[in-house]
């Protein structure tokens, strides 16, 4: 077995709670409500600003210089989605980036973007690709998924489609790539590090979604 498929093994429970959740299939028949997806979006924004330093994170730490671009261009990716495909939502909702910018990081952002962060600057290069994978793969796997059915509702269907893309499958192919590659040069601790690390942030991804679909603010 490889690693990547001993780590989708580890989350295939939480993969299913994501795929059932009611966020991803108002997202798929159009019946999301579009409160629910603007809080998606704005905290999106957020988190995505700090995915991208645990990426440029990642590229530091990596030991080829292919491994160096490809995080780096992954972390310049990530800020241009955020300026970018969310901008345009904003607009759809009759706001701009800087108002989106100005609302607080929320209970669940804030702990999944800690988390992320601690451990690429705390942890080893192998523990960083683990801790930031589940973003690329279950988003990949996600708009793979709902890709044949898109929505009825435009936003939604840009949003399904920008993940189902072959272009980010393929960026995230690369990346389970480099993930076997480190699996064979890991020793056993790091390795349990590595699940360790996969299974919490594919726990954030369950709870980003249903912190969307349930308003969630700071309760003080």
């Amino acid at each position: 077995m490889t690693l990547t498929e001993e780590l989708w093994s580890a989350i295939e429970p939480i993969y299913a709670e994501i795929l059932a959740h009611p966020f991803i299939g108002g997202l798929t028949d159009g019946t999301l409500p579009r409160h629910a997806f603007r809080h998606f979006v704005v905290q999106d924004s957020h988190y995505l600003r700090d995915y991208a330093r645990a990426l440029a994170v990642c590229a530091a730490r990596a030991t080829s210089e292919e491994d160096v671009q490809a995080f780096a261009d992954d972390a310049v990716g990530a800020i241009a989605a955020e300026q970018s495909m969310h901008a345009d939502f904003l607009t759809a909702f009759g706001e701009t980036a800087a108002q989106a910018a100005a609302e607080p990081v929320l209970p669940t952002t804030r702990a999944y973007t800690s988390y992320l962060l601690a451990t690429v600057y705390g942890g080893s290069f192998a523990e960083a690709v683990a801790a930031v994978l589940p973003c690329y793969w279950i988003y990949a796997r996600v708009g793979e998924q709902l890709l044949a059915k898109s929505s009825p509702e435009p936003l939604y269907a840009r949003w399904i489609a920008t993940y189902g893309d072959e272009a980010f499958q393929s960026v995230v192919r690369r990346v389970l790539d480099l993930t076997d590659r480190l699996g064979e040069e890991i020793s056993p601790a790091e390795h349990r590090r590595m699940v360790e690390h996969f299974t919490t942030t594919s726990r954030y991804e369950w709870m980003f979604w249903d912190a969307a679909w349930r308003g969630e603010t700071w309760p003080v």
